[in-house]
């Protein structure tokens, strides 16, 4: 989550089921969002325990597919609306109606004509208001102009869902920012947001024979893969050293203070491009990467943007590198060149940036661009301090050792030795990882300790530890092997109510074994007392008799 955190205290392994505030404390937003990640994973872990690892209510179950063909190879899936939990999470596959405008008789004849236009092209639009497709999925902004993006020409392969979270702030949904407090304050709090994607995958992918093999042969094989794809593997450790400059910093720091930072900071170290480590490259933010700048235009390699930041800590200055990001490219997962500010003009808000960024990013407003800054720098160049004004203008950054070690604008992945951040703060990456992009790891420094917290083991040695996100959920839909055979491999299950059924005293003294006690049931009726349990056969024998899930 890019979001301006102090720290993330969830830790599920402790089970903890309530943040309990007390009276006179500070309060923290790690203390809230701790109780609203214990509630959600209480919540999920229920629902994926009775629903399984995928299911959908009986009657609304959404993302059923159906395969649309279309000219030059560009076929189509329509996904059915309803609801589908994947892993516990909520999927909602219903698309909202569009609203109706109210007529402006007294209008222009020039403006009635263009609602007339736009009326009748509402109207002989396709069923896209009753439901979704391939193309126009909500978050899977699918470029038929991008042969990768296509359905597989050939037959057959597996429709899946794909499910995770990512943050949303004011500068991708601007509806979130309260106007009433002026431009001058910072937005408020963000929104963690479910992403679904329909997806192809080819059945060479799942090795299995044949055009149409048995469903739970599908489903093994699927199974089998989705845990592959969602597995993690690589793994990081962080640490504190006093740095061999320290003495020379005049910044007031204790001098035994291994985290010689002048303030407490969250890092973020996040994987840019993925891949084997001579591939992978990696950018951190000691801000947790919440530093955003939304963008109102873009002119060539200037940036008109709607804010630079009150805050000199948190605004932008000459050779920092920013990711240029907009809706599409957040839930593309991808990973574009970075890009070095090369130029600020303060009174017009606009920065020249080092380079166009890459097609397809910040074109489109209804995407919401915005920049994000990152606060790496080049070896051999000057770091600027943010913030505090008795500290020196510049330190040198001594983070990357050889000159122009950058790849692409991030930091290259060096396996089995110690990183220097800034400050003290190092990392190490595991031997033999494999990156994907958008793994990361938040590692917060305290000025208190003089040290960052990171788990140790009894000999004070840290621990490698997984990516803290992101974690990806998945589910099979549909079999695809022909333009009109599209077996369905969702779960459906019914709802656990059912009516109290009415019985005489005989019949129900009989199923108690003769003990004809009586008590009053919840519809007011007088019977005897009914057990407090039932055995699992006698339940999977009682759901037998009313229906099965489907």
């Amino acid at each position: 989550m890019h979001a301006d955190l102090s720290r993330i205290t969830h830790r599920p392994e402790r089970h903890y089921s309530a943040v309990v505030a007390q009276q006179g404390r500070v309060q923290l937003d790690a203390d809230a969002n701790e109780q609203t990640a214990i509630q959600l994973f209480q919540a999920r872990t229920l629902a994926a325990d009775l629903i399984g690892a995928h299911g959908g209510p009986h009657g609304a179950t959404g993302f059923k597919i159906d395969l649309r063909g279309g000219p030059h190879e560009l076929d189509d899936l329509v996904i059915g609306g309803g609801r589908y939990y994947v892993d516990g999470i909520l999927c909602d596959a219903t698309r909202p109606r569009p609203g109706t405008p109210v007529p402006t008789a007294t209008a222009p004849k020039e403006d009635r004509e263009d609602e007339e236009e736009a009326d009748g092209d509402a109207l002989t639009a396709p069923a896209a208001s009753e439901t979704w497709t391939y193309w126009d999925q909500p978050d899977g902004h699918r470029d038929p102009e991008r042969p990768s993006d296509r359905l597989p020409s050939q037959f057959p392969y597996l429709v899946y869902l794909k499910v995770w979270e990512r943050l949303v702030t004011a500068a991708e949904d601007p509806a979130l920012r309260e106007v009433a407090l002026g431009a001058a304050l910072p937005d408020t709090a963000a929104r963690a947001k479910v992403v679904w994607q329909v997806l192809p995958l080819p059945a060479s992918e799942l090795g299995l024979d044949g055009d149409n093999p048995p469903a739970d042969d599908i489903r093994t094989a699927f199974d089998r893969w989705a845990q592959q794809a969602a597995a993690p593997g690589c793994r990081l450790a962080a640490r504190s050293e006093r740095p061999d400059h320290a003495d020379d910093d005049p910044c007031l720091v204790a001098p035994e203070a291994r985290y010689r930072g002048p303030e407490n900071q969250l890092y973020r170290v996040e994987v840019h491009e993925g891949g084997t480590a001579k591939d992978a490259t990696f950018k951190w933010s000691r801000e947790n990467g919440s530093p955003t700048f939304p963008v109102d235009e873009l002119d060539g390699t200037w940036v008109q943007l709607a804010s630079l930041a009150n805050d000199d800590k948190l605004s932008l200055h000459v050779g920092d590198w920013v990711e240029f990001v907009d809706t599409g490219y957040a839930s593309r997962g991808e990973a574009a060149p970075l890009l070095r500010v090369a130029e600020v003009d303060l009174p017009g808000r606009r920065v020249r940036l080092s380079d166009e960024p890459a097609p397809g990013v910040g074109r489109r407003p209804e995407l919401h661009p915005f920049l994000r800054r990152w606060d790496h720098q080049e070896a051999g160049r000057k770091t600027v301090r943010r913030g505090g004004g008795h500290l020196p203008a510049q330190t040198e950054s001594r983070a990357w050792g050889r000159p122009g070690r950058l790849r692409h604008g991030a930091v290259p992945v060096e396996e089995g030795g110690w990183l220097p951040l800034e400050d003290g703060v190092e990392v190490y990456f595991e031997a033999g990882g494999s990156y994907r992009t958008g793994d990361f790891w938040l590692i917060p420094a305290r000025t208190a300790t003089g040290g960052v917290e990171w788990p140790t083991d009894r000999a004070r040695r840290p621990l490698l530890q997984h990516p803290s996100g992101i974690v990806v959920h998945h589910a099979p839909l549909a079999w695809v092997h022909g333009e009109q055979a599209v077996p369905d491999l969702r779960f459906a299950f019914r709802p656990l109510a059912t009516g109290i059924q009415a019985a005489d005293a005989a019949a129900q003294t009989q199923r108690s074994g003769g003990v004809g006690t009586l008590s009053t049931g919840a519809a007011g009726g007088i019977g005897p007392k009914q057990p407090r349990s039932q055995t699992t056969a006698e339940a999977e024998a009682q759901v037998d008799e009313q229906g099965v899930a489907d």
